[in-house]
């Protein structure tokens, strides 16, 4: 999926979205312009604007195009019996591109889905090609036997060892091998999208 210039982005919705928006470059040309208001301040934001600035701050954060974060959207907002943005967070972060992610296997989503579009991981001992596959709890994600030794999973015990990983996941660093064990614990994730706002948008 093309996302456009990240610099840009990271700008628009005043939050770094993306990996390459962390570093010095950005806090100087980027953060400075945001607390400013641009180069033409019009005055507060509109609710819409406002609104629309969350949705496009999650959607370029999980790395979607408009219709597939509608998608989740909708199905959140069919859950019976719990809350719409609580839903939608952990289906969110279900995704297995995200849960590659959160392991520390790869520094970006971005390459999450790469690994995951390439054939190198497997769900339940099968091959997995679709990084919006969401996990449920059993689920054992591991490292396809072929891909062990390659690019980002070398010497991959040491590169991990001692970095902790969310509360629903179990990683055995030896065997390679994640255990889905709990759902996304809502308030957890790093990020500060607001989920209430973003189902406010999509009610309008």
């Amino acid at each position: 999926m093309k996302l456009g210039p990240k610099f840009k982005i990271c700008r628009r919705v005043g939050d770094r979205v993306f990996g390459k928006c962390e570093g010095t470059k950005f806090t100087v040309s980027g953060t400075e312009r945001i607390r400013r208001g641009g180069k033409h301040p019009k005055g507060a934001p509109s609710e819409y604007a406002l609104q629309l600035t969350e949705k496009q701050k999650a959607r370029f954060t999980y790395g979607m195009t408009e219709r597939q974060f509608s998608n989740y959207v909708n199905e959140a907002k069919k859950k019976q019996g719990g809350d719409p943005g609580v839903e939608l967070y952990k289906r969110l972060e279900s995704r297995i591109d995200n849960v590659i992610y959160r392991l520390g296997i790869t520094s970006s989503r971005q390459a999450s889905r790469q690994l995951v579009s390439h054939g190198h991981i497997t769900v339940n001992g099968k091959k997995i090609r679709v990084p919006s596959y969401l996990v449920k709890i059993g689920d054992k994600i591991g490292i396809r036997e072929g891909s062990k030794n390659k690019g980002p999973f070398t010497g991959l015990a040491e590169k991990l060892a001692g970095k902790s990983v969310p509360e629903w996941l179990s990683f055995d660093l030896q065997k390679g091998e994640v255990t889905i064990k709990g759902e996304p614990v809502f308030g957890q994730a790093e990020g500060t999208i607001n989920y209430g706002v973003i189902l406010e948008f999509y009610s309008r």
